[in-house]
């Protein structure tokens, strides 16, 4: 299965997201997914036995309802002589849009990799598990750090730490007394880490032989431990042929998982987070020079740059949540582009905006995600997109203190 690209990734998601929101009366959405090798003639027979079927359904409205549905179905496979080489989903039916308003909504697919099942099911949601399986992050590492005090266990997907579990221990500290009694204490003592570093590798094998794409797993902590612990008996040997490698960290918590990817990100190539590392501190580096700064941020700035072609790599952050609305004077015909978040567009969509030019009522007549719209702009432009998760420590910088909107430019303006 091919890994789809940040922006790719990112538009697929928001189309789901607004699939999953609707919602129907009763069970009257359809979700018809069709297998690349399946038979046009095949998929239209099925359909004229479920429109059959669907005569029988008792309530007036939902029967009329499903029936709508299968009609809009059918008339858009016409147009298809084959399936697209990853097959077709439809989504199809009335969603509820109000009190006691319903609006016939269709969406048509084609995924972005093949499609394996023919599946057919009517309910009162759109059934989309089988696509939100294709957005799982495949690039999957394990992380844990361990000491005699505590014992943190995350995972590295993509771009984004998750922190799974947290555990303490009760082994006692160092004995200061001497003789007979020190050795009986220290004896103690190692008793207590044994059965400590039993409850953690049961824990850590749980959890990591339960990830079914784990690609391998970074151990860190301070000191020695942690390497008795990789070489005694403790963990499951399936997780312990994952171990790919152990670092010093200064910290066994959850600020040492931040610690130990940071190293992770510096040693290891190939990960998604170390190149989203090394073009933010690419852009960074350029926004403490003084003279012939490569670096733009803000939303006006970076739109002046892209239209100039001047952007080599724009850099947007995964969390920004702002749409680009296109508005128009019902009274004079005036047009203007604003850009806010859903606040913004709730607010204008009951109350309207008022014209600058003749105190008129604005509309909206179009609105757009701002990463999808600068995604398009930059690549029309030849330049590359990053998208920053907010999770590294550079990803909340780009968010916080430059908006979530910045630049790396091919040449100083």
């Amino acid at each position: 299965m091919k890994d789809l690209g940040d922006v790719e990734r990112y538009e697929f998601k928001k189309k789901l997201e607004e699939i999953k929101s609707c919602k129907g009366q009763h069970t009257e959405l359809i979700s018809l997914y069709i297998p690349p090798n399946r038979q046009i003639s095949d998929v239209m027979s099925y359909l004229r036995n479920e429109y059959s079927q669907s005569t029988n359904i008792k309530s007036k409205t939902t029967r009329k309802n499903v029936l709508s549905a299968i009609e809009s179905i059918m008339s858009r496979l016409r147009y298809f002589k084959r399936p697209p080489e990853n097959g077709l989903v439809f989504f199809v039916g009335n969603t509820i849009r109000g009190a006691n308003e319903t609006e016939m909504v269709a969406y048509v697919i084609e995924p972005p990799v093949p499609i394996q099942s023919f599946i057919y099911r009517c309910d009162s949601s759109f059934y989309t598990q089988p696509l939100e399986d294709l957005l799982a992050e495949r690039d999957v590492y394990g992380l844990f750090l361990i000491d005699r005090r505590e014992c943190t266990i995350g995972m590295l997907r993509g771009k984004r730490i998750e922190l799974i579990d947290y555990l303490t221990s009760r082994v006692p500290g160092k004995h200061g007394r001497g003789g007979q009694s020190q050795r009986r204490f220290e004896r103690l003592i190692e008793l207590a880490a044994h059965e400590w570093f039993e409850k953690c590798g049961k824990k850590i094998s749980e959890i990591f032989l339960n990830e079914k794409d784990l690609k391998g797993i970074f151990v860190g902590g301070p000191g020695p431990t942690k390497y008795h612990f990789v070489d005694g008996d403790y963990l499951h040997y399936e997780v312990k042929k994952k171990i790919i490698d152990i670092f010093d960290t200064g910290y066994t918590d959850e600020s040492g998982l931040r610690e130990l990817v940071e190293i992770i990100s510096q040693r290891k190539d190939e990960l998604k987070i170390s190149k989203e590392k090394r073009v933010m501190r690419r852009f960074l580096k350029e926004i403490v020079k003084r003279e012939k700064s490569l670096a733009v941020y803000g939303e006006e700035e970076v739109r002046r740059a892209l239209e100039m072609g001047a952007v080599d790599t724009l850099l947007l952050s995964e969390d920004l949540d702002r749409y680009r609305v296109k508005l128009r004077c019902e009274s004079c015909g005036r047009e203007e582009e604003v850009t806010t978040g859903r606040a913004g567009i709730e607010e204008m969509e009951k109350k309207g905006r008022r014209c600058r030019a003749c105190d008129g009522i604005m509309v909206i007549k179009e609105k757009i995600d701002v990463i999808e719209e600068l995604s398009k702009k930059a690549l029309e432009m030849g330049t590359k997109v990053e998208l920053i998760s907010k999770d590294s420590e550079e990803g909340a910088t780009l968010l916080n203190t430059f908006g979530g909107i910045a630049g790396i430019l091919r040449y100083n303006l």
